[in-house]
C-alpha cells in the first residue's frame, strides 16, 4: 500500500468535534488516479481517541464540482465506530469507491455523543490495501 502526500485528506489531523478533512483532492489536477482500478481510501487512527462519554466517529466521502462543496454529493457514509475501538494503529475504514465522483473529493468526520478529548487520523487515496499476515507453519516437521 502506498500513501502519497499529494493524495492525503488528513495527515495526523486532530479530530475532537465534527470537521472536514484538512485537504480536498482535486481530481482534475490528478486525472490518472486509479485508472483501470477502483480507488481506495485508507483511514487510520494515529493517536488514540478518547472522550468523557460514549462518543462515536462516522466518516463520509463527499464529492462536488466546486471546492467550496456548496452542492456536495455523498459517495459513502460509514457506520459509527465507538471511541473504545478507535485506538492508535487501527484502520477501521478501508473503503473503495467508484467513478461517480465530481472534480473535488473530501472527507467529513462526524463526532456524535462527543466531543472527543483527544485523537487524530491520517487518511488518503490508495490503490491497494496491505493486509498480508504471517501464520505459523502448519506442515509437520520431517
Amino acid at each position: 500500500m502506498i500513501l502519497d502526500k499529494e493524495q492525503l485528506f488528513s495527515d495526523a489531523q486532530a479530530i475532537t468535534t465534527t470537521a472536514n478533512s484538512t485537504n480536498v483532492i482535486d481530481l482534475l489536477k490528478d486525472r490518472d488516479i486509479g485508472v483501470g482500478h477502483p480507488v481506495g481510501v485508507l483511514i487510520q487512527v494515529v493517536t488514540t481517541m478518547t472522550a468523557a462519554g460514549a462518543a462515536t466517529l462516522t466518516v463520509t466521502i463527499e464529492t462536488d464540482d466546486n471546492a467550496s462543496f456548496s452542492s456536495a454529493t455523498v459517495l459513502y457514509t460509514s457506520g459509527a465506530i465507538a471511541v473504545a475501538d478507535l485506538i492508535a494503529g487501527k484502520r477501521p475504514w478501508l473503503l473503495w469507491f467508484g467513478a461517480n465522483n465530481e472534480r473535488y473529493i473530501r472527507l467529513v468526520y462526524t463526532v456524535a455523543t462527543g466531543p472527543m478529548t483527544a485523537g487524530a487520523v491520517t487518511a488518503g487515496l490508495i490503490e491497494g490495501f496491505q493486509n498480508w499476515q504471517a501464520y505459523a507453519d502448519s506442515l509437520p516437521a520431517l
